[in-house]
């Protein structure tokens, strides 16, 4: 926030007493609050924009001749985990920045999850050296579903309060429905806090339309990134809810929220973007934010829309605009220079007055910090793993079959279905059925407290043989592993404790590949290059399996997540999401 002195030094350069840093010259300004594009200059001091008047005659002790790029704000990614970008915090701006992101509002419940407080400020004393804002959304369910998995730790309300009063922090992390609608006192208490010192909350409103909607929203949500379909979007509209369109890697929503609102006329103040969960093959390949912005305007948005949505619209919704999200008198100084409005692919990009980003790399480097031993040493495997770990015996060993429910994967999307499936039945043990595409899904408990096995049966995943396994798996983050035969699905866990944390596939009861994930077990401490070129090398690998999911391994990371409709797997067993409790995988 702006000191005594700031102000005061703002208005003496702008009355021309003593100059300013920087002038960027004949620039074609993006003026989000006018909805005007027009020639002026920019004139910078400090961290912050003096003017923005073409009539200005400053003195500077810079120019920087623009020729008639377009001046935007920096862009703002409303809600995601950069855990599971499976980059640390500088890896990942060495990425997304150069592609014109500036501000990540971050909900760090991964790491809160694995770590707890300790992870947070782990995570967050490399914040200062970023050429961007970091920014928190403070975790509000740790564990996100209690009593129905294992989790690395805890934060209370009471620890929650306390971390909203940090610096970064700027909402309540996402929120989801069982909280509110079964009247669950912690959580609005949390809630509560949060409203006091005039923050937002964020929501998790999958698959919620009608009363049920309005009583989520009457607690005080802001928004919801789960919007799947044109029609959630409108509701959530009429509710006073803010959407954040989301594109990640496997929860694909922009086209279909896009096309919607403009085929119902939708008023577009309350749209923002964010990308949730977005590997790093896919942001090197397609963009970050600039994506959000350029298919938007593929799909019929104009300009001036698609990037409002980017900007000025996140800034409004986090009760921000007056420090960033514009191009304005005052603002922070976060400016794109593009050549084509059409397509942003920025030329240079400035952050808080300072370029840091030119021709689409940083202009300084920004190095992994030294992370500690404890941080690196997560997973704890509390009983042995073997093949005898994932069988999963009938309720009555006489009988040739089984009635089983079964969760069905829905390609480019984290929500799922529920079915019920006969499988064969040999031994008294339930059997996968890979012809059908139905194969098992185990969550292992990796943090030494209970040494619980979940198991359960998948459709629709693709993989033909072997298993695959992954430590990032949302929200517990146990490891989630599924495979057409047990011996492969203990091979496949045993690699992923044995480097600390990662990902892994096996075949044959041998590794075939796997990638080290030592932060937490969540994120490498590698360059972000050397990440891409491992995270290629383990899709190919689930690829040789058969696996025809999307972005396979962010599809794994999600498919047993105890809060997304219909069904969840934890190590304590099959999540009934809706009802949030546990039930029987055989009926």
């Amino acid at each position: 926030m702006r000191t005594f002195e700031e102000i005061k030094t703002l208005i003496e350069v702008g009355l021309g007493r003593r100059p300013c840093d920087r002038k960027l010259a004949g620039v074609q300004l993006v003026n989000v609050w006018s909805g005007e594009i027009y020639e002026t200059d920019i004139y910078i001091y400090g961290k912050r924009v003096v003017s923005i008047d073409p009539e200005a005659k400053l003195e500077a002790k810079e120019t920087v001749d623009c020729h008639g790029l377009f001046a935007l704000p920096g862009l703002v990614d409303t809600h995601m985990h950069f855990e599971t970008t499976m980059l640390s915090p500088e890896a990942l701006a060495t990425v997304v920045v150069p592609r014109g992101t500036t501000t990540l509002c971050a909900d760090l419940m991964e790491i809160a999850n694995v770590a707890g407080e300790a992870g947070l400020r782990e995570m967050l004393k490399s914040a200062s050296r970023l050429p961007c804002r970091l920014l928190i959304e403070v975790s509000s369910r740790v564990p996100t579903a209690p009593g129905l998995e294992t989790t690395g730790a805890v934060l209370d309300a009471e620890a929650v309060a306390q971390i909203m009063n940090w610096e970064n922090s700027i909402s309540l992390g996402e929120l989801d429905p069982s909280k509110i609608l079964f009247v669950k006192d912690e959580y609005l208490h949390k809630i509560e806090d949060t409203l006091k010192k005039r923050k937002i909350i964020n929501g998790h409103a999958i698959g919620r339309m009608g009363q049920e909607l309005n009583v989520y929203a009457s607690a005080g949500i802001s928004d919801d990134h789960e919007c799947v379909t044109a029609e959630e979007a409108l509701a959530r509209l009429r509710c006073g809810m803010s959407v954040l369109v989301r594109e990640g890697s496997s929860e694909r929503n922009l086209d279909a929220l896009i096309s919607g609102a403009i085929a119902g006329h939708m008023e577009l103040d309350n749209f923002l973007f964010c990308t949730d969960d977005k590997h790093i093959d896919d942001v090197r390949r397609e963009g970050h934010i600039n994506y959000n912005v350029n298919r938007s305007i593929e799909l019929g948005l104009t300009p001036m829309q698609a990037i409002k949505a980017a900007t000025v619209n996140a800034a409004k919704h986090f009760r921000y605009e007056d420090e960033w999200g514009s191009i304005a008198p005052g603002r922070l100084a976060d400016i794109l220079l593009v050549r084509d409005i059409r397509h942003i692919e920025p030329e240079s990009v400035y952050f808080e007055g300072r370029l840091v980003a030119s021709g689409g790399a940083l202009t300084s480097d920004c190095p992994v910090s030294d992370y500690p031993d404890w941080i690196r040493h997560t997973v704890h495997l509390k009983n042995p793993i073997t093949a005898a770990s994932f069988e999963k015996a009938a309720k009555d060993p006489t009988e040739n079959e089984a009635r089983v429910r079964v969760i069905n994967t829905i390609d480019r999307q984290i929500i799922n279905t529920a079915s019920v499936e006969t499988l064969p039945v040999t031994g008294g043990l339930i059997q996968n059925d890979p012809a059908r595409d139905i194969i098992k899904i185990a969550v292992v408990e990796r943090y030494g407290k209970t040494g619980g096995v979940g198991v359960g049966f998948l459709k629709g995943f693709g993989l033909k043989r072997g298993a695959m396994a992954f430590s990032t798996s949302h929200d517990h983050h146990n490891i989630v592993c599924v495979g057409t035969n047990d011996a492969d699905m203990a091979a496949a866990v045993n690699e992923v404790a044995r480097i600390s944390g990662g990902l892994s596939a096996a075949c044959g009861g041998k590794v075939t590949a796997s990638m080290a994930l030592p932060l937490g077990g969540l994120m490498s401490d590698l360059p972000a290059d050397e990440v891409a070129v491992q995270l290629s090398k383990m899709n190919a690998a689930a690829e040789a399996l058969g696996c025809t999911a999307t972005a396979p391994y962010m599809a794994l990371s999600f498919i047993s997540l105890p809060t997304v409709p219909e069904l969840g797997l934890t190590d304590l067993g099959l999540v009934d999401v809706l009802a949030h409790e546990l039930i029987e995988v055989e009926i």
